[in-house]
């Protein structure tokens, strides 16, 4: 990810005694200069921190009074939460408790918590206790550091997955939880400590300002300690959860048509959109038009061209939106000219900006195999998702790129071979490629470089967006006329039509072949079951039949499209 956000505690990681450290002053400067937009995130009121820091432009925004109440450079104030009702101040005075309040938060000496937790609950008060180190804070329910920097960054359009969270005390564990990475200092909570990603080492804030110099002249975020954002894809076969941390690298989805490596694809997709992430995924064969009933998710249909690369790049800026890219409509030698134009783009857009946070390539084999490959992709940013059923395909430089492979099944020794290379397996292990020829449609296989091409097999996770149509009825349903599928040869129809999908599945196979090719070359099966069932996920699994007989490596398609059919609609009419 790229680093785009620093939040920083104020008491104890950038002040001591409340004076803030010269030094880190001049480190935010610096960072700001490269772009870098610096919040100061603490429990102090505002005024208490305007007296200890002074003119407070020099950052560009505060989180004050542990995530209630918000201020931005340029003057604009927001309250997040409600303060305590009246009552709750008058009981405090009346049992003599000391204490100081801002505009939401209550401040009182950590010995009192037992008094003020009695009247919390005695009046039944909507109101949590929260410790920093010998002081406490009295604040409303799910009020936090946290979620006042996530409010901060959706005003300001930002996404705290290209963020630096750097903290030192019990209330700063909300905190670094809501940022990409998080840093702890060595001279703080040792709790604090164990649940960062990384420890700034030092005895002060001057550590901190050197640790920002660091931070700015890197391209990506600091690689911290892997497992904290990870997604889950499935359990191990002994029940267990598998767990993968893609933060930085590039991942290959294999595996043959009909395989489920769509599915695999769309679930790695769903796990991260729903962690906020923001995705732009490229669809050749519209695959992935599911994943718009998630939020944020938006797509992009190609009719009789492709989305102008503008349009897409104004979208991509919203770190909260994930765009799909369907390009299913257009044909092939137009993909290929439009990702020569869209790859580079959102490369440079990723680098500049940190968003897309990842960019998924499907049946990347088209787009992916010539040497130019590096004037397409940024793959030292390690943001890509590469979807293909032929690896041997992709280019040398992309393969040595790739960090996780996912595989469904692949019964072709060459893909098997190749994906065993990649992953430091000069020979091929029997057994490796037993399991990968035999995968049922519910397991996948996972495969990381390190250690030595380590695999392990595992169950799916069900698909959030997974939608089951009621298909039976259409299997037997005869078209209206002038819709039924009329086969020809040389442009002279022949035989009889297909009136129904089970007359076309049944008469497919009885036609020849140089009629059926003709078709196929034309693309006309998948047109009609587009344009006239408005089966678009039939159709596309179709089209990528002819698409494969376009290109040689499928000479005959009669039986596997009828094997489509009658998978998907025969099936369901015999349930």
């Amino acid at each position: 990810m790229k680093f785009g956000v620093l939040a920083l505690d104020y008491d104890g990681t950038i002040a001591r005694d409340g004076v803030l450290s010269p030094d880190v002053k001049a480190a935010i400067a610096e960072a700001r200069a490269h772009g870098i937009v610096v919040i100061i995130v603490t429990g102090r009121i505002l005024s208490d921190l305007r007296d200890a820091a002074g003119d407070l432009n020099f950052v560009d925004a505060v989180v004050a009074e542990n995530g209630a109440v918000l201020i931005f450079s340029n003057g604009q104030t927001r309250q997040v939460a409600h303060p305590p009702p009246q009552i709750f101040f008058n009981e405090l005075q009346r049992r003599g408790i000391a204490f100081r309040s801002g505009q939401c938060v209550v401040e009182a000496d950590a010995s009192a918590a037992p008094a003020i937790l009695a009247i919390i609950r005695e009046l039944e008060l909507p109101l949590i206790i929260l410790f920093n180190r010998s002081r406490l804070m009295v604040l409303p329910q799910a009020i936090s550091k946290g979620t006042g920097l996530r409010e901060a960054l959706t005003i300001l359009r930002l996404s705290p997955h290209n963020a630096i969270a750097i903290g030192d005390a019990e209330n700063d564990h909300d905190l670094l939880a809501a940022c990409e990475l998080a840093a702890a200092v060595s001279w703080g909570s040792v709790r604090l400590q164990a649940e960062a990603d990384e420890v700034v080492n030092g005895d002060g804030p001057s550590a901190v300002a050197a640790y920002i110099r660091r931070a700015i002249t890197q391209t990506r975020l600091p690689a911290g300690r892997l497992g904290r954002h990870r997604i889950t894809v499935g359990t191990e076969l002994d029940g267990r959860p598998l767990r993968f941390d893609i933060r930085g690298r590039n991942i290959l989805i294999v595996g043959e048509t009909q395989s489920g490596k769509s599915w695999v694809t769309g679930l790695v997709c769903e796990q991260m959109i729903v962690q906020g992430y923001a995705l732009c995924v490229i669809d050749p064969e519209g695959d992935y038009g599911g994943l718009e009933l998630l939020p944020g998710v938006v797509v992009l249909q190609a009719t009789k061209q492709p989305p102008e690369i503008t349009d897409v790049a104004r979208a991509l800026q919203h770190f909260d939106l994930s765009v799909v890219l369907n390009l299913s409509c257009i044909h092939l030698e137009e993909k290929t000219e439009y990702l020569k134009a869209l790859l580079p783009m959102l490369a440079s857009l990723r680098r500049r900006t940190g968003l897309p946070h990842r960019i998924v390539v499907d049946e990347a084999h088209y787009f992916l195999h010539q040497p130019n490959v590096r004037e397409l992709l940024d793959m030292e940013l390690g943001a890509y998702t590469i979807v293909t059923y032929h690896p041997s395909d992709l280019h040398i430089d992309l393969l040595q790129a790739i960090d996780i492979i996912a595989a469904k099944r692949l019964t072709n020794i060459h893909e098997v071979q190749t994906v065993l290379r990649m992953v430091k397996n000069r020979n091929v292990d029997p057994g490796a490629a037993a399991i990968l020829g035999e995968l049922p449609i519910d397991q996948a296989v996972a495969v990381t470089r390190e250690p030595e091409g380590q695999v392990w097999r595992f169950n799916l996770l069900p698909r959030l967006t997974a939608h089951v149509r009621h298909r039976a009825k259409y299997f037997d349903f005869n078209v209206v006329q002038g819709q039924e599928f009329v086969f020809t040869e040389n442009g002279r129809p022949i035989g009889s039509p297909a009136h129904s999908l089970k007359e076309f599945a049944a008469l497919l196979q009885g036609y020849p072949g140089s009629s059926v090719c003709e078709h196929a070359r034309r693309g006309d099966f998948s047109r009609w079951i587009a344009n006239v069932f408005y089966d678009h996920h039939l159709a596309s699994d179709i089209r990528k039949i002819e698409q494969r007989h376009r290109l040689g490596y499928l000479r005959d398609v009669r039986q596997p499209i009828a094997a489509l059919i009658l998978a998907r609609y025969a099936a369901s009419a015999n349930l």
